[in-house]
């Protein structure tokens, strides 16, 4: 069901029965607490619980239902729900710079009762059951209404204000829309998300406040128009406030981001990069500084004063025109959205983290830069207006090129070499295929363009096929088609190579992550599954490892260049009796490639073998290890133990088994958000190598146990790597362990313990609560001056990433300590092997993050 082995229930969606267990376990089983395994719910199911839960927050926010229903009920009054708010409505009741200058001043309040027609009315209403719920329960009614009117005040005074000093400035666009006035609690719903952000978790506090920012800043950059920039400054104002309100909270102080989260925020800035022209082409009077050449991103059609300047010039660029214009009257119109289309695909290439597509992305920015900046010189000498525009335009690409090359160091993950060639032979192949079929076939029919079609006139035409209409008049001469044949290639040749290239760029972007040589990760599972290894040798099968196999293929190495570093992956896994000869086959591959082998987080059997080839070793970490078949919570040193299962009961909370790709989408979402949490306390970026995130997370051979309670809200979750002995699990370990800071407080606790009576119920051996870096239970031999630096180390950096606190947490289980050992082969090394170290488990560090953790050593 979950990983390999056998549920830890009889009955899947059924309370495990206790088995051969003392009176108090049983007890405790009997309460309840015994994990759960849960099977994915279907399609209907979870509608069905999404529309309850939909529904208790309905019911549960009287205020937003009434504000919904005043809002829809004034607008059928007045006749704004069809065709907008009379003119004589908007010159009493919107506001703007003409009715405060007449005086009102009632209409920055008086213009929250009703919105500009049917579209801006659904917009509100979806913004409203969005935010208004969730500030209901958080923030309280009172305080809610508070926000929403104060922020649609403040937010319509202020937008208002800067359009009038941008007016007095000499700005074009804001005097463009100094005459306007605006209605809708848009404004204020703005405001209202950003104070609710800050009641909100590290997660979707980030989220939201971004969406605040850029929804509002996208309107007013593309669309221009007052009710943008009101909620724009509404959207400032709210998030001041609630910064103001929520002053002294501690988990506010920092806000870090993981790797992955960081990826997610990335590809949000891109989609609103690719969105606003867009949203831009749905107006028609859209005047924003962004907006001017738009249509080199979202071509439009040409009006028909359009068609007669270019008419005016030429016969050709009149041809030419009208060819566009055809163009946007047959399915080729879709060439019209070809680079927010490019982008959007983009954006999901970045969420995942994906190395090829930030070059594409970058590629793209500077392209469009450049572009710009030929239309610039090419445009001759110009007016200060004119070249303002271009400085405007340029704006965005630069800032977007700018957000990329700062966050590059998080996009490293690759495609396997079989997906990028599948990849490149697609793309490579749709192109050959549509410009041979374009060349090809429009010389056989040759007459049907004008003038007459040559080779070297089709293979000038070639790129106009290939970019969106509006770059036509940027290109040099070709044929333009007359003829039914013609048209059909002029239509579908460009259309269909970009239906099959953004197709396979987004099947790449969204297929799972495989290694860099998927065969030998494959491989190199196989043989950890069939013979075992370590307690921590599954972390083996994590992306970012290579894998040496001796001659035979039955023990294997894991392991990462960092420099001149060949650092290991834990100990060598396969066959027992091949492992100590693996030591010495490793030892001297790295030889023949000029590099210095460390074997890292070893057991004693790997430090004798190493020890024979006259190396030097030192302890690095404490594995702490379960045994399970005698395992029973009596007796006074289990005391916290049972406390935690007692406690549990009592308040409703249970465990349950998932996979991480399996559990539902809610679920999910909230480890996601308890997890981002945690990494946001940190001084320091989340730790990798040898300790797990999110990523190793989803693994279908990895169990996760979540504790939830009646209201399925998550208090904390643990995962569990197999440790297999000839094709089955015999033991689990303990890699990813995280907890709510609002939650149940012994969920940590609670977890191990309901993990371990589960897996004793299955038969397993041990359980390892694996290794805690940098700390040590026993220290009777004399440490070295190596082993006492690492002491040393471990001490100072235990404020930031509490090793020993969770080295004695562990000791609540009663473990068996286990030293792990690195063994090196040159002392003279070490200064490159620290570093290495350092780059594998940080290797995001920044230069102020290394600042900082300097400053936590010297402290």
């Amino acid at each position: 069901m979950i990983g390999t082995g056998t549920p830890p229930t009889a009955v899947v969606g059924e309370r495990a029965r206790p088995q051969r267990r003392d009176a108090e376990t049983a007890a405790a089983q009997g309460a309840g607490l015994a994990p759960v395994t849960r099977t994915p719910e279907a399609g209907p199911q979870r509608i069905r619980r999404a529309a309850r839960v939909l529904g208790d927050q309905l019911r549960s926010a009287p205020l937003t239902l009434s504000l919904l229903a005043g809002l829809w009920a004034l607008g059928a009054a007045t006749g704004s729900l069809s065709g907008g708010p009379s003119a004589r409505l908007l010159a009493r009741t919107g506001v703007g710079l003409p009715t405060l200058g007449e005086g009102r001043w009632w209409t920055p309040l008086s213009s929250l009762l009703w919105c500009s027609g049917i579209g801006a009315y659904v917009f509100t209403s979806l913004l409203l059951l969005l935010v208004g719920p969730a500030a209901e329960r958080r923030l309280g009614r009172l305080r809610t209404l508070a926000v929403l009117v104060g922020g649609q005040v403040a937010g319509t005074l202020l937008g208002t204000a800067l359009v009038q000093a941008g007016s007095l400035a000499g700005e074009q666009w804001t005097a463009s829309v100094a005459d306007q006035t605006s209605v809708g609690p848009g404004v204020g719903l703005f405001a209202l998300a950003g104070v609710l952000g800050y009641r909100l978790t590290v997660l979707w506090r980030r989220r939201l406040h971004l969406l605040v920012l850029l929804v509002p800043l996208v309107m007013t950059l593309y669309v221009g128009h007052l009710q943008s920039v009101q909620r724009c400054a509404a959207a400032l104002l709210g998030l001041a406030a609630g910064a103001l309100l929520s002053r002294g909270r501690p988990y506010l102080r920092s806000h870090r981001s993981s790797h992955s989260e960081t990826r997610v925020l990335v590809a949000l800035c891109l989609v609103a990069a690719a969105c606003g022209p867009l949203i831009a082409s749905l107006y028609d009077n859209a005047s924003g500084p962004f907006n001017t050449f738009s249509e080199l991103y979202f071509s439009h059609r040409l009006s028909p004063e359009d068609v007669a300047d270019f008419c005016a010039v030429s016969a050709h660029d009149c041809a030419r025109a009208h060819a566009v214009e055809r163009i946007f009257d047959t399915p080729g119109r879709l060439m019209a959205a070809l680079f927010p289309a490019l982008l959007l695909v983009l954006a999901e290439g970045l969420r995942r983290g994906l190395r090829c597509a930030w070059r594409i992305s970058v590629a793209t920015e500077l392209l469009w830069t450049a572009l710009l900046t030929r239309l610039y010189f090419e445009a001759g000498p110009v007016s200060g207006d004119v070249s303002q525009y271009f400085v405007e335009a340029m704006l965005l690409p630069l800032l977007t090129t700018g957000l990329l090359l700062a966050t590059r160091q998080r996009f490293r993950l690759r495609l396997s070499g079989r997906a990028v060639r599948r990849l490149a032979l697609v793309v490579g192949g749709a192109a050959l295929a549509a410009s041979a079929a374009y060349v090809g076939l429009g010389r056989l029919a040759a007459g049907q363009f004008e003038p007459g079609a040559g080779v070297r006139g089709l293979v000038n035409g070639l790129p106009a096929q290939f970019l969106p209409p509006a770059y036509n008049d940027l290109l040099p001469d070709y044929p333009i088609a007359v003829g039914p044949v013609a048209l059909f290639l002029e239509t579908y040749c460009g259309l269909a190579f970009w239906v099959v290239a953004l197709g396979a760029l987004l099947s790449a972007f969204r297929r799972p992550m495989l290694h860099a040589d998927a065969a030998a990760a494959a491989r190199a599972r196989a043989l950890l599954t069939a013979h075992g290894g370590a307690t921590l040798s599954f972390i083996t099968t994590w992306d970012g490892n290579h894998y040496w196999f001796d001659e035979q293929g039955r023990a294997a190495v894991a392991y990462r260049v960092v420099g001149t570093v060949a650092l290991t992956t834990g100990d060598p896994f396969g066959a027992p009796e091949d492992r100590a000869r693996a030591v010495a086959g490793f030892a001297r591959y790295c030889d023949a490639r000029g590099w210095t082998p460390c074997f890292y987080s070893v057991g004693a059997e790997t430090r004798a073998s190493t020890a024979q080839l006259g190396w030097r070793s030192v302890q690095v970490a404490e594995d702490t290890v379960v045994p399970l078949p005698e395992l029973a919570f009596t007796g006074r040193k289990w005391q916290d133990i049972r406390t935690a299962l007692n406690k549990a009961g009592k308040q409703g909370i249970t465990a349950e088994w998932w996979t991480y790709h399996e559990a539902p989408l809610a679920l999910r979402e909230q480890i996601r958000a308890i997890s981002e949490e945690w990494v946001s306390e940190k001084g320091l970026p989340e730790m990798g190598f040898t300790l797990g995130g999110l990523e190793e997370l989803d693994d279908p051979d990895v169990r996760v146990l979540v504790a939830v309670d009646a209201d399925r809200v998550v208090h904390g979750l643990t995962s569990w790597m197999p440790v297999y002995e000839d094709g089955v699990p015999v033991g689990w370990t303990l890699d990813f362990m995280r907890r709510r800071s609002d939650g149940f407080r012994g969920v940590n606790e609670f977890l191990i313990a309901s993990a371990a009576l589960g897996f004793k119920g299955e038969g397993a051996r041990f359980l390892s609560l694996s290794g805690a870096p940098l700390a040590r239970a026993r220290q009777d031999e004399e440490p070295t001056g190596l082993q006492r630096t690492l002491d040393w180390m471990g001490r100072a950096l235990e404020p930031v990433y509490g090793f020993r606190s969770l080295l004695a947490f562990k000791a609540k289980f009663q473990p068996e300590y286990r030293p792990m050992y690195m063994a090196y082969p040159d002392p003279a090394a070490l200064p490159g092997i620290t570093r290495a170290i350092g780059k594998a488990y940080l290797p995001h560090l920044t230069p102020a993050q290394g600042v900082r953790l300097m400053r936590k050593l010297s402290g």
